[in-house]
């Protein structure tokens, strides 16, 4: 594990697998609640990608993992995330990247890919067209409300009741901070994601019974080029599917020599 000082002050965990060498690296990003290791180490991602050569790296996002985690939800939001995923292409220095998001870690990414074109491949996963016809994260839905609630009581009764208990289960499964976590319910909006700039061959992966991300074929098209595909499972379980993880590395494949 090692860490970098983001363009805010906030220091950001990073993992690296396999081979460091003048291949294209693979970073992925995780969804909300989780970190790199529970997300790709756990299910296989990060072997399966090793086994064909990648180099891959993983960054465990603000307010996750082994990140700082400030409660001030001014420090959080997704276009902040996507700042920290270009600061770390340059400090990995590669000249092309593919890159991989998970649900929070999916909006995160399809940000980046409006922002840095260093990106050769994209996949975005665990989100659908409701992203693309929201252009990003529906913060003021009830959703976040329900979320930053179960993250914070303290009542088993509560708890089991609400409709999302499985992200505070999540989120104490992997010893998360719930207070920066509900931060990140907490935080601001600022502007859309605009699907059209992105220029990075583009993958939407999803489960087949998740309820966050129906509708992928939507989000697929408003982004140039891209294709979607459907795999077993639902929004927490879609990713450990071995159809999920075959799917991924078949299309971000071998690893090639970046174009200099």
């Amino acid at each position: 594990m090692q860490r970098f000082v983001s363009f805010d002050g906030v220091e950001i965990a990073y993992h690296e697998f396999g081979k460091r060498d003048d291949s294209i690296p693979v970073v992925l990003h995780h969804g909300f609640a989780a970190d790199a290791h529970h997300d790709w180490v756990v299910p296989g991602i990060v072997d399966a990608l090793v086994d064909h050569a990648r180099w891959v790296v993983g960054i465990d996002a603000r307010g996750h993992g082994n990140s700082d985690k400030p409660h001030d939800a001014k420090r959080y939001g997704e276009g902040s995330m996507a700042r920290d995923v270009s600061a770390l292409f340059d400090l990995v220095g590669s000249p092309q990247y593919d890159l991989v998001g998970y649900s929070m870690g999916a909006a995160v990414a399809a940000i980046t890919a409006t922002r840095d074109f260093r990106i050769r491949r994209l996949v975005l996963c665990g989100v659908g067209g409701g992203l693309a016809e929201r252009g990003g994260i529906d913060r003021e839905g009830q959703r976040m409300e329900l979320l930053a609630t179960v993250l914070l009581t303290d009542d088993p009764e509560e708890i089991a009741a609400s409709p999302v208990a499985r992200f505070r289960q999540l989120a104490d499964a992997v010893g998360a901070d719930r207070e920066a976590l509900a931060a990140i319910t907490r935080s601001r909006i600022t502007g859309r994601i605009v699907f059209g700039q992105i220029a990075a061959e583009t993958l939407v992966l999803v489960g087949r019974d998740d309820t966050v991300a129906t509708r992928p074929e939507i989000l697929a098209a408003a982004i140039p080029g891209a294709r979607y595909s459907l795999v077993g499972g639902d929004h927490l379980t879609a990713i450990n599917d071995p159809e999920f993880v075959a799917t991924l590395v078949d299309f971000i494949g071998f690893a090639p020599t970046p174009i200099q």
